[in-house]
């Protein structure tokens, strides 16, 4: 059953996956070779980026940025394809994606 459509970073979905106990390791440890942060910090994360309030920041963008950690301008830009961001805009992200590298 859905109970929300809200998008997930990889490091948070690991909390939803539940159900035969040998598939659910090997999806847990599948995404384990990609994820860049735990669980909790990446919540806090996703947190901090919604505390900035900038309205290009869309919910389905945020996961993106948690899970691909970008380093720069130019990989942050790939994630928001269809809009740009000013110069300050991506400094705040960027600094905050710093933090947890």
């Amino acid at each position: 059953m859905i109970k929300s459509n809200k998008p997930l970073s990889m490091p948070e979905a690991l909390g939803y996956i539940k159900g035969d106990k040998d598939v659910e390791v090997e999806v847990k440890g599948f995404i384990k070779k990609f994820i860049k942060l735990k669980p909790g910090e990446a919540k806090e994360m996703r947190e901090r980026l919604e505390a900035l309030d900038l309205l290009k920041l869309k919910a389905e963008y945020v996961p993106k940025v948690i899970d691909t950690m970008p380093e720069n301008n130019e990989e942050l830009n790939k994630i928001f394809t269809d809009i740009s961001l000013d110069e300050d805009e991506t400094k705040k992200i960027l600094d905050i994606v710093k933090e947890y590298k």
